[in-house]
C-alpha cells in the first residue's frame, strides 16, 4: 500500500496549508494496516542481501543477519495514525512519483535542493505530490559512511561497540528504502491502481487493492526464498563514486516496469488464492532480487567509501 494513501485524509484534516481536497486514496482503511511487500517480501529481500556481503566486511556486521533481516520492514512499524507526529514526518520517504518530478530535478545533491526546485517549478506541497524516496536512500547511506569511519577510527573497545550497533541499525533501516524502490508501485502515480484522471488506454485496474494484492497478499502465497536467491549472482559490486546516480538508476529501472506490473496483472492476474502463473512469479521475484542486488552494493559500497577520509570525495 503506497504510504501517500494512508496519510492523506490526516494530512488535509490537521496540517495548515495543506489542499483542502485531499488527493485520491484507496478504500477504507483496514484496522490493521498492511505492511508495504509485506513483511514477507522485505524480509526476503533482507536475506538475500545479507547473504551476499562479502568476507571482507567486518565480522560484526556479518554475523547481524537476522538482525538485518528483521529491520529491513521497520519503517512501516512506525505507521500510526495516533502519533501523527511521527507518521507524518516519514510519510514521504516510501515513494517517488515519477510522473510528477520535473525534468533534471533529480540531479539535486540532497532533499531540500530537491523540493526547492519543485517549489519553483509551481508544484503546491511538492513532498506530498512527488515523494522523497531516493533522497531517504542516500541519507541513511551517507550516515552509514560516516559511521564506519567511525568506527574504523574508534579504539575504545566499548565506544567501537556502540558504533557497531549503530551501523547495524542503519543498515537494517536503509534496507527498507531501497527494497520499497524495487517495486514499481513505489514509483509512480499509478501507486495502487491506475491514476483516476490520467488515461488509461491498455484498460489496466482501477483495483484500489491492487498494491497490497501484489506486494503483499501474492508475495506471501507465491514467492519463496530460492526464488529471490536464483536471481541474484555474481559478485557483489560497488558504486563508489556514483552513488546518487545509481540510486537514481535503480529507481528509473524499477519504474520502467510499471506497464509489465499492469499488464501482467491485465492478462494473467496477481492472484494470491490461487495457482500463480510463472510468468507474475517472475516478475515479482525479479523485482524482489533487484532490491536485494542493491542493498548488498549500498552495504558494501558505504564500507569501502568509509576507507577514504571525509571530503576525498
Amino acid at each position: 500500500m503506497h504510504i501517500l494513501a494512508v496519510v492523506t485524509t490526516l494530512l488535509t484534516s490537521v496540517a495548515p496549508g495543506l489542499p483542502a481536497t485531499p488527493l485520491p486514496t484507496e478504500a477504507p482503511l483496514p484496522t490493521a494496516l498492511p505492511l508495504p511487500w509485506g513483511a514477507t517480501g522485505h524480509e526476503l529481500a533482507a536475506r538475500v542481501a545479507v547473504a551476499h556481503i562479502p568476507d571482507s566486511v567486518p565480522q560484526f556486521f556479518r554475523e547481524a543477519s537476522d538482525q538485518l533481516v528483521y529491520l529491513d520492514p521497520e519503517p512501516d512499524r512506525w505507521r500510526s495514525r495516533d502519533l501523527v507526529a511521527m507518521d507524518h514526518a516519514f510519510s514521504y520517504d516510501h515513494f517517488i512519483d515519477l510522473e510528477n518530478v520535473p525534468k533534471g530535478a533529480l540531479d539535486a545533491p540532497d532533499r531540500f535542493s530537491y523540493l526547492e526546485i519543485l517549489y519553483k517549478a509551481g508544484i503546491d506541497h511538492p513532498a506530498q505530490k512527488c515523494g522523497l524516496l531516493p533522497y531517504r536512500i542516500m541519507e541513511i547511506y551517507e550516515r552509514l559512511v560516516t559511521e564506519w569511519r567511525l568506527w574504523r577510527a574508534e579504539r575504545d573497545p566499548r565506544r567501537r561497540t556502540w558504533i557497531q550497533q549503530r551501523i547495524i541499525n542503519d543498515a537494517g533501516i536503509l534496507g527498507h528504502y531501497v527494497t520499497d524502490a524495487s517495486n514499481p508501485h513505489h514509483t509512480t502515480i499509478h501507486y495502487n491502481g491506475w491514476a483516476e484522471g490520467v488515461p488509461n488506454p491498455n484498460g489496466y485496474t482501477t483495483d484500489r487493492h491492487f498494491h497490497y494484492r501484489f506486494e503483499t497478499a501474492f508475495v506471501e502465497a507465491h514467492v519463496h526464498l530460492q526464488d529471490v536467491s536464483s536471481r541474484v549472482t555474481g559478485p557483489t559490486e560497488s558504486v563508489v563514486g556514483h552513488v546518487h546516480q545509481a540510486v537514481m538508476d535503480e529507481i528509473l529501472a524499477s519504474h520502467a516496469q510499471v506497464d509489465t506490473l499492469y499488464r501482467l496483472d491485465k492478462e494473467l492476474g496477481f492472484n494470491p488464492d490461487g495457482p500463480a502463473d510463472p510468468r507474475t512469479v517472475a516478475f515479482a521475484a525479479d523485482r524482489l532480487a533487484a532490491g536485494a542486488r542493491m542493498l548488498s552494493t549500498l552495504w558494501w559500497s558505504a564500507w569501502l567509501e568509509s576507507a577514504s577520509p571525509a571530503g576525498s570525495r
